[in-house]
């Protein structure tokens, strides 16, 4: 399928200048058919660029599964969550429904979120829109960025160059970082939560021992890890966030909590310090809680899935070592 797809675009003409007026863009479809937690999390800076550009625009998202739901609960601009099924073999009639869809509506911009989704081409093609980004990360914008292979930066790059081509002003401000948006009272009802956990007024390293596949690191691995926190950190608390699959590759040492409710999770994380955990959804999670966060990587590609802003660090496990880290740590700490 990406064989059959990655040509679908190319044939697009690039933008014409003075073509487009900032106050027409009034209903923008973003395309990303995948229903992980970490993709649709790394969803929300793409669209919080939509909403700084288009302040009056409403957005749909095509996605997989329904955790964009809870993800993009108070983005007030997302009008529609068009949500293909998870099992698509399972629910062809939905799947199917999903997709006639896109035809149904016209709109104004469209947006494909990732460039190697061959779904997402495809749709972001059958859709009826006046202007369309496909996501091909042009020349120009390897050449001028150093961070534009990252999977949340380069579809806003890509908008940003489109618009600059149609003759819109921009300007490099700093680039959104992932963020669910959580309000006052799920950070409030973290912080319950969270001193229920310790039950004192130190502040808290929390740790996330769980990942899909190789990206799991052993448990003599974080036993080892968490060992040399608990001796560097006596003025801190260290706490473990469990997977929901109710598991703990340090043998369920630390303090521990558990919740079904990402929302919940994320005003918990937001509490803490700093938040600890191998490349995976969770991580996502606690970088979009706005909270600084360590990303340990050893075989997916730091470059496009690294945690980043409010000091948040990816560190390669292959090529540092657990002094590296605890150096990582100080410095966020500090």
């Amino acid at each position: 399928m990406h064989r059959i797809t990655k040509r679908i675009g190319k044939s697009y003409s690039e933008p014409k200048k003075g073509s487009l007026k900032e106050a027409d863009i009034k209903k923008v479809l973003i395309v990303r058919p995948n229903h992980r937690l970490g993709n649709q999390l790394l969803l929300t800076p793409i669209v919080q660029e939509v909403i700084n550009r288009f302040p009056n625009c409403e957005i749909d998202l095509f996605v997989k599964g329904g955790v964009a739901h809870p993800v993009f609960k108070n983005y007030k601009q997302i009008n529609k969550i068009i949500q293909l099924p998870r099992k698509p073999f399972s629910n062809l009639f939905k799947y199917a429904k999903g997709w006639i869809s896109i035809k149904s509506k016209a709109y104004d911009l469209v947006i494909n979120g990732d460039k190697n989704s061959s779904s997402g081409r495809l749709l972001t093609q059958i859709s009826k829109a006046n202007f369309k980004v496909f996501g091909d990360v042009h020349e120009e914008i390897q050449l001028k960025y150093k961070d534009y292979k990252h999977i949340s930066k380069y579809p806003i790059y890509n908008l940003r160059r489109y618009l600059t081509k149609l003759g819109v002003s921009i300007s490099e401000e700093a680039l959104p970082v992932l963020d669910i948006k959580l309000d006052v009272n799920e950070v409030s009802k973290g912080k319950e939560i969270l001193n229920d956990i310790v039950k004192n007024d130190k502040k808290t390293i929390c740790i996330y021992t769980n990942a899909t596949g190789d990206k799991c690191y052993s448990e003599d691995w974080w036993e080892t890890f968490y060992a040399r926190l608990q001796q560097e950190y006596l003025e801190y608390n260290i706490i473990e966030m469990l997977p929901i699959e109710n598991i703990s590759k340090i043998n369920f040492k630390a303090p521990n909590f558990y919740s079904k409710d990402i929302r919940e999770m994320g005003g918990i994380i937001n509490n803490v310090a700093v938040f600890i955990a191998a490349d995976n959804g969770v991580m996502h999670l606690a970088s979009a809680s706005l909270t600084p966060t360590v990303g340990f990587f050893s075989v997916t590609n730091p470059d496009v899935y690294e945690p980043y802003g409010n000091g948040s660090i990816a560190l390669n496990t292959n090529t540092s070592n657990i002094d590296d880290w605890i150096t990582a740590i100080n410095k966020i700490l500090n």
